[in-house]
């Protein structure tokens, strides 16, 4: 099989995978969004690794601003290595996972439940351990995921989590119809260009610089972890506030930097930190509004008519094909990362 294959082809699948959910999992997101009403949890938990790490990111976001709840990233080591039994009464626990195998969120989880804590698994397995361990589930409906680096199963969670914020806002899901033809036109050939064209001036690099603001810092995270499991790149993801506070110092002419500015609150927060960036003489590509794209002088322009909050969907695609671009540019095989497999069972 030609290198790259199983990568490009699941990123590719996206725009049905979405489609798929937004048509077929809406009966099981409501259910499970009546079930947590019914509970009526003070807190939000959420508990993942890796990729899936970045999605709990996302759904954080997602429950402090929509549904203006108190929400957090747990620790899953504080329960499994340390034993800690925290009182989880009236908390609702998250645990994300694309296999739904790993024995620290199955342990976590389990423990959790046993705390008070109401759980809910969010997986692409429906019998996974996981599912099995939590009291409520909801299944991301991606397939079978066979390239080690994921991409349609961390849409499919991202997709899945705003789903059951919607329910919970009372919301029909219609906000995202035209979310699968945006990724779609995002995946789409004339694309190619400008993605190959940036894993050309990427191909010698050793560092790379990720940053966004809001709901776009889940991208970057996502994004950089990508970059670094396919092209083994050292790319380190910042919050554009937080480069403001001390990470700049690194940034100097030339130095190769990757920014989201989507539209809304976050793109806009970008501004101060896209305008340092360009006094130190970064060299800077951007994936969002055209205008900023167009103050960089290169990146990736996105579809326009999808809100802020579903704009990660459609954000990761071009950095997802980035980093396999990349990989292939430096002559290595995305669908094999050295010392990486499908599944990681942690403690």
């Amino acid at each position: 099989m030609t290198a790259g294959a199983l990568m490009t082809a699941e990123i590719a699948e996206q725009p049905e995978v979405l489609a798929r959910l937004l048509s077929s999992a809406g009966p099981s997101v409501v259910a499970v969004a009546q079930a947590i009403r019914a509970a009526a949890p003070r807190f939000v938990l959420f508990a993942a690794r890796g990729t899936s790490d970045h999605a709990a990111l996302y759904g954080k976001y997602l429950a402090e601003v929509r549904l203006g709840w108190a929400a957090g990233l747990a620790s899953p080591s504080s329960m499994t290595a340390y034993g800690a039994r925290p009182d989880l009464r009236d908390v609702l626990f998250i645990a994300v996972s694309q296999s739904g195998a790993s024995p620290d969120l199955v342990e976590s989880t389990t423990t959790a439940r046993a705390c008070g804590a109401l759980t809910l698994a969010v997986t692409n397995n429906a019998s996974s351990a996981l599912a099995s361990a939590a009291q409520l589930h909801l299944d991301v409906l991606a397939g079978p995921e066979r390239a080690v680096a994921a991409t349609k199963t961390y849409s499919a969670e991202l997709l899945t989590l705003w789903m059951l914020v919607d329910a919970l806002c009372d919301g029909d899901f219609s906000s995202a119809a035209g979310l699968p033809d945006a990724v779609a036109a995002c995946v789409r050939e004339p694309s190619v260009d400008v993605v190959a064209a940036a894993a050309r001036r990427y191909v010698d690099a050793d560092r790379i610089v990720l940053t966004a603001r809001g709901y776009s810092y889940a991208t970057v995270a996502e994004a950089a972890l990508k970059l670094m499991e396919t092209s083994y790149l050292a790319a380190q993801s910042f919050s554009g506030a937080d480069l403001l506070h001390g990470p700049m110092a690194m940034v100097s002419a030339g130095t190769p930097v990757i920014a989201v500015v989507s539209g809304g609150h976050g793109g806009r927060a970008m501004e101060p930190v896209l305008a340092r960036l360009e006094e130190l003489g970064a060299d800077l590509f951007v994936v969002g509004e055209p205008a900023a794209v167009a103050r960089a002088g290169k990146g990736f322009v996105l579809p326009a008519g999808v809100s802020e909050e579903l704009s990660p969907l459609m954000e990761i695609v071009p950095l997802q094909r980035l980093a396999c671009s990349l990989a292939l540019a430096r002559g290595l095989d995305p669908d094999a990362p050295r010392g990486l497999s499908k599944v990681t069972h942690t403690l």
